[in-house]
């Protein structure tokens, strides 16, 4: 199975996390692929995923099958052929538009998974995953909050979330969506840009259960569980961010304790996660 991740080192826990959850419950080889680069913003200096990283969670996934890889891919010189203008300034990283570049990249396959990281896979996904996509460009699931605010088709609710996406890269490139939203977000400035340029341009998307990207809590056929900012309204209206990596608030603000293992094995990991960082 293809995955993409897209990100700088200090993604490297949820990448991490996620890659742990995705080898517990696939049981042929996984293919990560990382899009990464160093790239200063008028707010930060971000530095690309590193190689020892890479190894780290490689070595890790072929504990599980041996024929698991990760594969580092620099995207700075595309990112910066065709930079985002009217975007670099939001509130999101420049690396959550990073993966409208895919279709650049010639050793990035059709067939990809792409996965934010903060998402913890809890069952197998191969019915999802190998799912016809004859003339479908993506398929993901309804935003939780975006659905009720923002449509594009004439059906009533169609704005996915992004955190999860099936690509059909071959549907892109024929259609030309990545480009277009890479044109789109030079001129245009967007609140959530690459979601809501994918949702704007996509012109051949499929809606997926909500069990595919679960944004708001646990349920029983939950299959992927993603941790946006949420809305609370209990002692008072409020945002509520709680990050896998963040076990101690997992445990006491989510009271989630569903992957208790799991997050025991991250735990296990930081020291070496750690110094893989500070390799240069």
């Amino acid at each position: 199975m293809n995955i993409l991740f897209c990100g700088d080192q200090q993604a490297a826990d949820g990448f991490l996390i996620t890659s742990l959850s995705l080898a517990e419950h696939v049981s042929e080889p996984l293919h990560i692929y990382v899009m990464t680069m160093a790239i200063t913003t008028s707010e930060k200096t971000f530095q690309p995923v590193n190689t020892a990283t890479a190894q780290l969670i490689e070595q890790q996934i072929k504990l599980v099958n041996p024929d698991s890889r990760m594969t580092l891919i620099d995207a700075g010189d595309y990112f910066q052929a065709q930079p985002p203008v009217a975007n670099l300034a939001s509130r999101f990283t420049p690396f959550s538009m990073l993966r409208l570049y895919a279709d650049q990249i010639p050793t990035i396959p059709d067939r990809i998974l792409y996965l934010d990281n903060d998402i913890i896979c809890r069952k197998p996904f191969n019915q999802f995953y190998y799912q016809d996509l004859t003339g479908i460009e993506m398929v993901g699931v309804l935003d939780h909050y975006g659905k009720w605010l923002f449509h594009h088709e004439h059906r009533a609710l169609d704005y996915l979330n992004s955190g999860v996406l099936l690509l059909n890269l071959a549907e892109i490139k024929q259609t030309g969506l990545f480009e277009k939203c890479r044109q789109y977000l030079a001129t245009k400035t967007l609140f959530m840009p690459d979601q809501s340029a994918l949702n704007i341009l996509a012109q051949h998307k499929r809606i997926a259960p909500r069990r595919y990207n679960d944004q708001r809590r646990l349920h029983k056929n939950t299959i992927f569980q993603h941790f946006p900012t949420s809305f609370r309204f209990f002692p008072w209206v409020h945002t509520l961010t709680v990050k896998p990596w963040e076990v101690d608030r997992m445990h006491n603000q989510l009271h989630l304790h569903e992957y208790d293992q799991l997050l025991d094995q991250y735990q296990a990991l930081i020291p070496q996660l750690k110094g893989a960082a500070r390799v240069h």
